[in-house]
């Protein structure tokens, strides 16, 4: 065979081959890594349901680093301290050298509930993102209220647009504003309480 026809075979075949996987990097990347995510929850969810057993923590807080001084000064006393909620935090329950998908997976099914931290941070987050996907998924697949939206500030309806599914969450599921509490925190820590017993044991 032609050494130039097979040059020129070979060479096609790498153009091609480089401009699919920049096609699929660039357009299909995040619906393969959510249909990953989504795999991988169902299996987890699956494994989880044969064992029965319960839940480790009341609820998976998914938060932004840049909003971990609130996390701390504020949910943990209200929660944890005040109420002995157990919540489940990525620094202090994630299991280190673990793949981080397989410890948010675990996170969300081993918690009855997961809070999500919102904030333009949060929005901008890539991990965040994927968590309250993977949350969103555990909602529709049981269809209990298993997910809570907790605004730490009023975000513009654009800003929103790109978490379409968010947006439908925000109609559907428990959904708080920090800002909206203003003074009266107590109230605000009481709805998150009450919010909190709905489906405990």
């Amino acid at each position: 065979m032609d050494v130039g026809f097979l040059c020129y075979i070979s060479a096609t075949s790498l153009v091609l081959f480089t401009l699919l996987s920049s096609f699929c990097y660039n357009f299909l990347r995040w619906r393969l890594v959510y249909a990953y995510y989504l795999l991988m929850a169902l299996l987890y969810d699956m494994r989880e349901r044969k064992r029965n057993e319960p839940h480790r923590y009341d609820a998976f807080i998914s938060y932004n680093v840049q909003d971990e001084a609130w996390v701390h000064g504020q949910m943990l006393p209200a929660l944890e301290a005040q109420r002995g909620w157990r919540l489940c935090l990525h620094h202090r329950d994630f299991q280190p050298g673990r793949p981080i998908v397989e410890n948010i997976t675990e996170a969300i099914y081993s918690s009855r509930k997961t809070i999500c931290v919102i904030s333009r941070h949060y929005l901008e987050s890539e991990w965040c993102s994927r968590e309250i996907q993977m949350a969103s998924f555990r909602l529709f697949d049981e269809k209990k209220d298993v997910l809570m939206l907790l605004f730490l500030e009023d975000l513009l309806d654009h800003q929103l647009s790109p978490y379409y599914r968010m947006r439908k969450l925000v109609r559907k599921s428990t959904y708080l504003s920090w800002p909206q509490a203003g003074d009266n925190t107590d109230a605000f820590w009481q709805n998150v309480h009450r919010a909190l017993e709905t489906g405990a044991p």
